[in-house]
Order: C-alpha cells, then sequence, then structure tokens
C-alpha cells in the first residue's frame, strides 16, 4: 500500500495557540492531551464502535436522499455520479476517498490547462466560486450532502465520523510541513473542528491549527461535543463552497 512520508523528524505542534473550548468543556487532563494509554486504548475501542454504528446507520437512512442526488448529478452533467480522490489516511496509507460527484467531469484537467488558476487554487485548496463546480454540485456542497458517500469509508475503517480534514499527498507535504506525522498519526474525520468552525471560511493556517488541536486533546468527549455542533453548521452553510 502507498504510504507518504512525513516531511520532518519531529512531531511538534504548531506555534498557534490550541484551540479553546467553551469553559467546563473538558477536564484538565483531556486538555493537556495527558491521557494515560490504557484509557487511550479504550476510547479507540468505543470511537470504533460508535463510527460503525453512526455510519451504517446514516447509509440506511441516506439511500433515498442518494438516489435523488443521483438522478440530480445525472441530469445537471454527464459522467458518473461518484468521484474518488486519493487521500492520506493515518500512517500515511493513501485510501479512495468517496463523495458525490458535485464538478464537471473533466475538473482536474480544467485546472492542470490553466495554470494560473491551478496557483490560486493551491494558495488555499478552495475556491470562492469555482468554475468547475455544477448546478446540482452547488447545493450537494452546500448542503454537505456530497459527504454521504465517505460513512463507506468510515465502515472500511479508512475515516472515523470525527477527524482531522482529509488531505491529498500533495496538500500535506505543502501546507503541514514537519507537523505532517502529527497529522498522520489519526484517522481523518467525516467532521471536525474545522467544519464546525467556519470550513472555507478559515483561513489556511487556522485549519491546520484546528487539525492539530484535535490531534493533540482528542477523546470521546471531543467527539460527541463536535457533533453536537456539526448540525448546526451543516443547516446554516457557513464557510460552505
Amino acid at each position: 500500500m502507498a504510504t507518504i512520508a512525513g516531511s520532518g523528524s519531529g512531531l511538534q505542534l504548531a506555534a498557534d495557540a490550541p484551540f479553546e473550548w467553551p469553559s467546563g468543556a473538558f477536564n484538565d487532563e483531556l486538555a493537556t492531551g495527558s491521557l494515560s494509554q490504557w484509557k487511550r486504548d479504550a476510547d479507540a475501542v468505543l470511537k470504533r464502535f460508535f463510527d460503525i454504528l453512526i455510519a451504517a446507520s446514516g447509509l440506511i437512512v441516506a439511500a433515498v436522499p442518494l438516489i435523488i442526488a443521483f438522478a440530480a448529478i445525472k441530469l445537471s452533467s454527464p459522467g458518473p455520479v461518484l468521484y474518488a480522490q486519493p487521500r492520506c489516511g493515518r500512517g500515511g496509507r493513501l485510501f479512495r476517498c468517496w463523495k458525490l460527484r458535485t464538478m464537471v467531469a473533466d475538473a482536474d484537467r480544467y485546472l492542470t490547462e490553466r495554470p494560473q488558476l491551478r496557483y490560486a487554487f493551491e494558495e488555499s485548496w478552495k475556491f470562492r466560486a469555482d468554475p468547475r463546480v455544477t448546478r446540482a454540485g452547488s447545493f450537494l456542497r452546500r448542503t454537505s450532502l456530497d459527504e454521504i458517500p465517505q460513512l463507506w469509508n468510515v465502515l472500511r475503517g479508512e475515516m472515523s465520523i470525527v477527524g482531522p480534514r482529509p488531505v491529498v499527498p500533495a496538500e500535506l507535504l505543502m501546507m503541514y510541513g514537519d507537523d505532517a506525522p502529527r497529522l498522520l498519526s489519526v484517522l481523518p474525520g467525516l467532521t471536525g473542528l474545522w467544519q464546525v468552525q467556519g470550513r472555507s471560511a478559515l483561513s489556511y493556517s487556522e485549519r491546520v491549527r484546528l487539525d492539530l488541536s484535535y490531534v493533540r486533546t482528542r477523546s470521546l468527549l471531543v467527539d460527541f461535543l463536535i457533533l453536537s455542533r456539526t448540525p448546526g453548521a451543516v443547516l446554516t452553510g457557513k464557510g460552505a463552497v
């Protein structure tokens, strides 16, 4: 299986202060990341149980919306209804991250043929108004419905329900630098601090800080707090592009 090597030898956090949850959200032991190993192991087992439960339930509940979305994508533009892109998983292993297709079928080539657009894209790895997005895709992105297929990645153990954003190899090496090994120490997530704090409305350095803060303070309680904020973030569409 393909791997991505860390770009540095250390596992240091970014110099920015860690993300601050509201007072009393969790205790000092969690805030300092000093949980004992047995607690980490127990949390990992429970986290995987909840991942499977939520992902399986979500795919069943989303069956009808997915069928409607498939039809809308087909009517919106020619091409497949699903899109898979290599993303970096735990330990640097690459996996195929699935999404509903929201762009024209040759979206990657569109950027390759336009170097100026490619350069602008790589500054934040997002466009405010991406010319490649279809009409159906715009709605799917705004409502986050395009990410439903990632529940399959969660069932396969390639992702978790909560975690840092899954990134592409080039993004990892260019934007995370020496902190890449720390990011790759956990499974990427379907939702996380970045999603509930503003998504694409945030600067890239803020996204990196939030990802690394989650890795340092991760626990089941933090996951539940993030999950409790996710529906509101999705319904308001804040930062969605």
